[in-house]
């Protein structure tokens, strides 16, 4: 769906004004406010009943207003910003004070990513101030890909939401940080082995056993992304029983999808982007059956499809 001028127009007022806006990016859609006014800030916490441990993203519409809340923009994300910025990309660097804590969970490092979807876009340059946007949602939920999802799940806490149409990405960006050494703190829209092409080996952070302490980015937290509806993983679906109560999330196309009374398949052809991009939508349908217990599959560790693993495991962890 278009958004008009006169909608982005409006959406900047109510930022300028401490307003939430929902907006889509190319990975979910995301609640935002300005970064730089902790009171609105505050206002994403409440929305999301989101506990202030956990950080948020910051939305820059380029490379230099990126360069404007960090303490160095070094070589390494200079590289990086070049090859995926603007893209599902966030980078964790050194904050200058202009950046609230509530923003950073007192943390003295800000996540920073310059979104690609052209509403996001026209909204951070006509706002002229950096977005902190995390996904537009309840706190812990299932991220929306649509502006339909969000109206859902967040009603009227939101002031104004963009229709920018469906996500194409689906999964949250990646995010990596460059406050020492590269250290990947969630898997998303940039697979690894792309962001290692431009930096060498990587390391990857072990998720924190306590969830209440600040978080070095967001998408950490042990149980995240998560259905009402338990979720459990499967690796043989044989050994699934095909109860009236019971639902499925296949990868790919599988003998067993149609004796479900509630089946999803993520791609046919086993199409890794394609299967990210559907499958939040995927686990919300599914979600909405009233079912006993949704049993998912996992995506081959390769790729987005380790993106797809992080979201899937984390909605399973009780």
């Amino acid at each position: 769906m278009d958004v008009t001028p006169a909608e982005i127009d409006e959406a900047a007022r109510r930022i300028r004004a401490g307003g939430l806006v929902a907006f889509p990016t190319e990975t979910v859609y995301g609640l935002g406010a300005n970064a730089l006014d902790p009171q609105a800030v505050a206002r994403i916490f409440e929305a999301k009943q989101r506990p202030f441990f956990d950080p948020l993203i910051v939305h820059v519409p380029d490379l230099n207003a990126a360069r404007a809340l960090v303490q160095d923009f070094s070589p390494q994300a200079t590289r990086l910003a070049s090859r995926f910025w603007p893209g599902p990309l966030t980078l964790v660097l050194p904050k200058l004070d202009i950046v609230p804590d509530i923003v950073t969970a007192g943390m003295p490092t800000v996540a920073i990513r310059v979104p690609e979807h052209p509403v996001a876009q026209a909204l951070l340059k006509a706002a002229a101030c950096p977005i902190a946007a995390p996904s537009a949602n309840p706190f812990g939920r299932i991220s929306p890909t649509t502006a339909a999802h969000v109206r859902e799940q967040l009603g009227d806490r939101v002031d104004l939401i963009l229709d920018g149409g469906p996500c194409r990405v689906g999964v949250e960006s990646t995010v990596l940080s460059l406050v020492d050494r590269p250290v990947l703190l969630r898997h998303g829209g940039v697979p690894v082995e792309d962001l290692e092409a431009i930096v060498g080996p990587i390391e990857t952070a072990i998720t924190s056993s306590t969830d209440d302490a600040p978080q070095a980015a967001p998408g950490m937290l042990t149980q995240h992304y998560a259905p009402r509806t338990p979720l459990r993983i499967v690796t043989n679906w044989h050994t699934v029983p095909a109860d009236e109560d019971v639902g499925a999330l296949f990868l790919v196309g599988h003998l067993r999808a149609k004796e479900f009374v509630a089946a999803e398949v993520l791609s046919q052809a086993g199409d890794l982007p394609e299967a990210a991009a559907s499958l939040f939508a995927a686990m919300r349908r599914l979600d909405a059956q009233g079912l006993r217990v949704i049993y998912a599959e996992l995506a081959p560790e390769v790729g987005i499809g380790r993106a797809i693993n992080d979201r899937l495991r984390r909605a399973a962890a009780t």
